[in-house]
């Protein structure tokens, strides 16, 4: 069942903030179970990716996107997935959706961008 409550991820995000990457894992993992929230699955995700568990963290970015599609951080963390997985053309295909949630530029949009660039050596 999903929950209109958003949980407060303050702890978490100040975790992965230090690179505390357990600590936020084993927090969101209790999360998970009891909130269905795009927030939470994001914050999963990336902190898997941190720790190389790519397949697992795609996994969560699914899960984000599937409950809220227009979700502009999942959409810049699975940009950088696929960019740290060699997949230029994925992370391109977010940019292209970000380019569509945020006509005026936002900072995932940017963050993306520049992400790609410094793959590319620009």
């Amino acid at each position: 069942m999903e929950s209109t409550d958003a949980p407060d991820l303050t702890s978490v995000r100040a975790k992965i903030d230090a690179k505390d990457y357990a600590g936020a894992l084993a927090e969101l993992r209790d999360l998970a179970e009891d909130d269905q929230q795009a927030d939470v699955y994001n914050l999963m995700g990336l902190t898997l990716r941190k720790t190389g568990d790519y397949l697992t963290s795609l996994t969560y970015y699914t899960k984000a996107l599937e409950l809220q599609p227009g979700h502009k951080a999942a959409r810049e963390y699975l940009g950088e997935l696929y960019i740290e997985t060699g997949d230029m053309a994925k992370a391109e295909e977010q940019v292209s959706v970000l380019r569509q949630l945020c006509p005026s530029g936002c900072e995932e949009l940017e963050d993306l961008r520049d992400a790609i660039a410094a793959k590319a050596g620009k």
